[in-house]
């Protein structure tokens, strides 16, 4: 154990290190409620030039083959950095003498070889969040109903909330109106959907 930890904040994986190390404590924070699980989506949004052509339809084309952008970020980022650590230990451990110039070359391959295997890994997951999305398409239909809340949930901090559906209750992530709060087993109303963070937004709601 002792000698793994050397090896994995020695100079010469330093970096896998640190971006698994980065990936364990996003993913504590968000288990804690410190941080959404979209705090670090990103999207890349095409350039079009003078005659309208995209400039980014190649990046756009190797980002989708990895199957970025049809997994949040940070599921792709935590299946890229486990293999991109592991490559890189074996690789330092099996064929170099602690050389940092050579450690260095190694992460270009670690990093390639990681992208490969992160694609396969997230592969199975591509449907599930595309069958999510699918779900928030259908945001208008939700909006105006009532639903009961799971999770507690304020305007500051993200909550779970289920909405009645002829088949199985429709989960919904919320956030409450400024200045108020929900709590487990209360109701709510459902006022609008936030597209860009990926919420409902929902206020308090007495039922008769």
């Amino acid at each position: 154990m002792n000698e793994l930890l050397q090896a994995a904040f020695s100079g010469v994986n330093i970096i896998p290190t640190a971006l698994l190390v980065f990936v364990l404590l996003y993913w504590l924070a968000v288990i804690f409620g410190f941080l959404d699980l979209d705090f670090f989506d990103v999207e890349v949004e095409p350039e079009v030039d003078a005659d309208g052509v995209s400039s980014l339809t190649w990046l756009n084309s190797v980002l989708a083959f990895f199957n970025l952008g049809k997994v949040p970020f940070m599921v792709f980022l935590s299946f890229l950095a486990l293999p991109f650590w592991v490559i890189s230990i074996l690789l330092n451990y099996y064929f170099n003498n602690d050389y940092a110039l050579l450690g260095l070359l190694y992460l270009v391959p670690s990093f390639f070889a990681a992208l490969f295997v992160s694609k396969i890994l997230t592969t199975p997951f591509v449907r599930l969040f595309a069958a999510l999305e699918k779900e928030h398409e259908s945001a208008a239909n939700i909006i105006g109903q009532v639903c009961t809340v799971l999770l507690p949930a304020s305007s500051s901090e993200m909550g779970q909330a289920a909405v009645k559906t002829t088949g199985a209750p429709l989960l919904l992530n919320v956030r409450t109106t400024h200045g108020s709060a929900v709590q487990k087993g209360e109701t709510a109303l459902v006022l609008e959907y936030n597209a860009e963070n990926k919420f409902y937004l929902i206020e308090p709601y007495q039922t008769i």
